[in-house]
């Protein structure tokens, strides 16, 4: 490290390098985990190896070389990874270039645009999914072929229970969608016409046609919604290659990166570099002070904690509040700003913030990657192309940005809040509560012109976290009523148990602690209750006395019935906090790749 790299770097900021350990990596050749099922004469292996020929599979690819899946979310249900097999056949030729041999397989495909209630109550399922899956197969490691919101956390989850070396490929974003002369971002657009069309500034026809403008081409969200966010996460924490987020969907680049992964998966498993040596603390750290710095959406919160709760990496709120406050946001794209991904791209992408932050001291530069070397070795030598759309420090978008953490009577737990998506002038605020019992009791009256609102109230949205909901749909950004709209207001403070879209906006404070439906002080919020929001002091206050607000509680029933059966009654039943980040609680934990007993 040079002298002027070592100045570079705070002497108080304790996160600026790390003490964690050196990767060492294995001797090779060696004995892998696949020849317990290909590699001898006996009955078994001749029963597993003659089986996988019947695919045209020569003899010498069960020579003892890495046996690699190629983990698919592919599906024409979930819009976002519809090309995902193209990308396959790519990842499959880097394999056999590097010798190994490429297995692909489906799991669960969470798509967040059609599942209903929604794609997060799915999320877990898709982790068991692919936890299962590796553990039970032959496999050496695995190339995990993500894009839409839910599949790249799931994908991770399930991946760092098992802890055989893995890697993410993403999907990509869309191409920017253009409206009479108007960039569309994907959601964000929707979410601004729909109050447009309330308001009677857009007619129904106009946003009909606008809607044939917003997907124009395969991939995911091209706003730095939860796709693109968590892309960048999976890069941010090292756990694709450097470059990975933000190449769009069909640009030949992304078939160029999906071949590079399918080369690099051997050379991970001859190495045996497993997502336990990648996520570290110091990488869930870089991933969320980069996560501020893009402007990234709420829902990383919730995912992240998941997925450190897989590794035993202890993450919480308080990190996110910490790690979070000092960064500025640098990148100008929507809902945040005013461009997509596509410009992102061709900015430099996620390479150029990540040098940023590294420059200003702000990340551990030693955290390694799935590529075998630091996250700083990876970035050091890359430009930035447009100063508008990945900002200089001096012009950043936000001077703090990140994700509030907010406690107080009302979210004991935590709650969290995305500043450079709010309104500046209601991060302070006090007023009178609206109280709405579930989505089905906000979407009867929110319409309505005789509802006792104003612009000054705060929208209280009850029963939609993980439990209520359930699943913890995406519906925190709730639409304002249409009489406030109409005075040209268009942001107002909401607050919820549930989640928001990353492509959505203003001052929506989520993920409220303990939610509703586990009892939380949220579900004896009474209209006419006056809250206090005050970001600055990180608070969120119910303000009436302390033992009226006990007794409200004492006296609560909760109104969810819990599920019959199936798998809604498992999630109802094991489904943890959003404040943990919603994993099932018997999934926390690493569980290994011990090879299962044989089946014959």
């Amino acid at each position: 490290m040079s002298q002027s790299d070592k100045t570079a770097v705070s002497q108080d900021d304790k996160t600026a390098m790390s003490g964690e350990k050196k990767f060492i990596p294995k001797a090779w050749p060696r004995k892998l985990r696949s020849t317990e099922w290909y590699g001898g004469t006996s009955r078994d292996h001749i029963y597993h190896r003659s089986w996988m020929k019947n695919q045209g599979l020569p003899n010498d690819l069960f020579d003892g070389r890495p046996v690699i899946g190629i983990c698919n979310t592919w599906s024409q249900l979930t819009p976002c990874n519809a090309h995902l097999r193209d990308l396959a056949e790519r990842v499959k030729h880097g394999i056999y270039e590097a010798g190994g041999l490429p297995l692909e397989f489906p799991v669960f495909s969470p798509g967040e645009s059609s599942l209903r209630p929604t794609a997060m109550m799915y999320r877990n399922l898709c982790a068991m999914d692919v936890e299962e899956s590796l553990r039970a197969n032959p496999l050496d490691g695995v190339v995990l072929l993500a894009g839409c919101d839910k599949t790249t956390p799931a994908l991770l989850m399930g991946a760092a229970s098992v802890d055989i070396p893995a890697i993410v490929v993403s999907g990509g974003p869309m191409l920017n969608g253009w409206f009479r002369g108007e960039r569309i971002g994907s959601g964000t657009a929707l979410w601004q016409m729909s109050e447009d069309i309330k308001a009677g500034n857009m007619t129904q026809e106009d946003f009909l046609e606008a809607e044939q403008a917003m997907s124009r081409s395969p991939g995911s969200c091209n706003t730095m919604g939860t796709a693109s966010t968590m892309a960048s996460m999976a890069e941010a924490l090292g756990m694709a290659l450097s470059g990975n987020a933000a190449i769009p969907a069909v640009d030949s680049r992304r078939r160029v990166v999906a071949h590079l992964t399918g080369r690099r998966i051997v050379d991970m498993v001859k190495d045996d570099l497993k997502p336990s040596d990648i996520l570290t603390k110091d990488a869930f750290e870089n991933a969320i002070r980069v996560n501020g710095a893009i402007g990234g959406s709420t829902n990383a919160v919730v995912h992240l904690l998941a997925i450190a709760g897989r590794v035993g990496v202890d993450l919480s709120l308080d990190d996110w509040d910490r790690l979070g406050r000092d960064i500025p946001t640098l990148v100008n794209l929507m809902p945040s700003g005013k461009y997509l991904m596509e410009e992102f791209f061709y900015a430099g992408g996620l390479p150029v913030v990540i040098k940023m932050l590294s420059e200003a001291g702000k990340l551990h530069r030693d955290a390694i990657t799935a590529s075998g070397v630091s996250i700083w070795e990876e970035v050091q030598d890359v430009k930035n192309w447009n100063d508008d759309v990945i900002r200089p420090v001096d012009k950043a978008l936000t001077a703090s940005g990140g994700i509030v953490v907010l406690k107080g009577n009302l979210s004991p737990n935590g709650s969290v809040l995305k500043p450079s998506a709010a309104t500046p002038e209601l991060l302070q605020h006090r007023g009178r509560a609206v109280v709405f019992e579930d989505i089905d009791d906000y979407k009867a009256k929110i319409n309505d012109d005789n509802l006792d609102v104003d612009e000054s109230c705060v929208l209280v949205l009850k029963n939609c976290g993980p439990k209520g909901y359930p699943g913890m749909a995406e519906v925190g950004n709730m639409g304002l009523p249409p009489k406030v709209l109409r005075k040209g207001i268009t942001d107002m403070v909401r607050i919820s148990d549930a989640r928001m879209s990353g492509t959505a906006y203003g001052t929506v404070v989520l993920h409220t602690t303990p939610e509703a439906a586990a009892g939380g002080p949220l579900a004896v919020v009474r209209n006419g209750d006056m809250i206090e929001l005050d970001v600055a002091n990180r608070r969120l206050h119910l303000d009436i006395p302390e033992q009226e607000l006990q007794q409200r509680l004492a006296e609560w029933n909760c109104p969810v019935t819990a599920p019959v059966s199936g798998y809604a009654r498992l999630y109802h039943d094991h489904v943890q906090g959003a404040d943990t980040g919603a994993d099932f609680d018997f999934l926390r934990g690493c569980r290994g790749a011990p090879v299962p007993k044989d089946s014959h």
